[in-house]
């Protein structure tokens, strides 16, 4: 029997063999990274590592790098009402973009009545005319993500960043997709909090970070207690955990360039495969787009149906977040894009990663054909 195929590298990627070695022998560290002694100094000196090494990773600073237990977490402590932007008033107002993560969603510690939805156009990417309206209305925080994680549709960050500043605004930008597939640095981008997760990029899961910059004044802080990460995020550190995602930070930095050449040409056989598939619609397909990222889908083929297809084949895929415990619901980025309810209702991602080779795509490819031509005998059937 061939090996399964796996091609859900959003939802997360295989550990890395890096962060596996560094974990192993962050077991044997007894101290606690808050202690004084030897052991505890160990310890800490592990945590510092790592901070160091997500910091140059993101072109922050070391003390700005806040890690917590993912990115969800991360996305919730970067969106606290009362933050501030250098001398910029306190924004007690959220704007995100309608393609969001739910984590993002959510609004944090904002109430409901101070959130609002900036439209996003066709491809999924932001109004930039909506958004300056909203801002035309008051300061606020607003959050974007660098990279759709449904479509891999790139939003046009320092764009955004330009509009919220000139509005005295601060701009948040989970990064959690775009890590290790684009650049990432937050001067680059002109942001001023950014969010990155450990199991994305080939570290462990339950690990990721909020990398702020000098000139933000952060709200409250999401969990308090100890002290631990300057105030920001209380409870002993998961060392192990955050030794791995510096390990596989450093890792994936080391072979980005590589890793994403090699992606790109396996996501355009890939595409071109698909689309050989009468009917077949990948989304957001003109917009610059991850390179390892399809969001796509076929009249009269059901998500649910094609998943398992998939899956009875030996290939993972999903329709999207990974984040409704296990759940094919229509996406809300689709709807928020305003694609036809058959083709939202039929949405397939496959994401590929460093290790995916061109003979797992044609073998993707290949049950892809497969199946498309069996779901349409068995539509024909049912509606002839």
């Amino acid at each position: 029997m061939p090996s399964r195929v796996y091609l859900d590298w959003n939802a997360t990627a295989p550990l890395r063999g890096e962060a596996r070695e560094a974990m192993t022998a962050a077991f044997d560290v007894v101290g606690n990274p808050s202690s004084v002694h030897a052991e505890g100094r160990s310890a800490r000196r592990l945590v510092e590592d790592a901070r160091a090494v997500v910091a140059e990773a993101t072109g922050s600073e070391p003390r700005n790098v806040v890690f917590t237990s993912g990115g969800t977490e991360a996305n919730a402590l970067a969106l606290m009402p009362g933050l501030r932007r250098g001398d910029g008033p306190p924004l007690r107002r959220l704007l995100v973009s309608a393609v969001e993560h739910p984590s993002v969603l959510a609004g944090g510690g904002f109430m409901p009545e101070a959130i609002t939805l900036i439209p996003v156009g066709p491809s999924g990417v932001v109004d930039l005319a909506a958004l300056r309206t909203l801002l035309a209305e008051g300061p606020a925080l607003v959050s974007v993500m660098a990279a759709n994680n449904e479509t891999g549709a790139l939003q046009p960050v320092a764009e955004i960043a330009a509009l919220v500043h000139e509005g005295q605004g601060a701009l948040h930008v989970d990064a959690v997709q775009a890590l290790g597939k684009t650049a990432c640095d937050i001067n680059s981008m002109r942001c001023d909090l950014l969010t990155v997760s450990s199991h994305k990029i080939g570290g462990p899961k339950g690990v990721g970070a909020l990398v702020l910059t000098e000139r933000i004044v952060p709200g409250p802080a999401l969990i308090r207690g100890g002290g631990q990460e300057r105030g920001r995020r209380a409870g002993t550190e998961n060392v192990v955990g955050i030794v791995g995602f510096g390990a596989a930070v450093a890792a994936t930095m080391r072979t980005m360039a590589s890793d994403v050449a090699r992606m790109r040409q396996s996501h355009a056989q890939l595409e071109a495969g698909l689309k050989a598939v009468p009917g077949t619609v990948i989304f957001a397909e003109s917009e610059p787009r991850l390179p390892n990222t399809t969001l796509f889908a076929a009249p009269g083929v059901k998500a649910e149906t094609a998943i398992i297809g998939f899956d009875l084949e030996g290939v993972a895929v999903s329709s999207g977040a990974a984040c409704s415990s296990g759940k094919v619901q229509p996406s809300h980025v689709l709807v928020a894009m305003g694609a036809a309810p058959d083709l939202v209702a039929g949405a397939v991602r496959l994401s590929l990663g460093r290790d995916t080779t061109l003979e797992e795509v044609e073998r993707c490819v290949a049950v892809w054909k497969k199946l498309a031509k069996t779901l349409s005998r068995q539509l024909d059937s049912a509606t002839g």
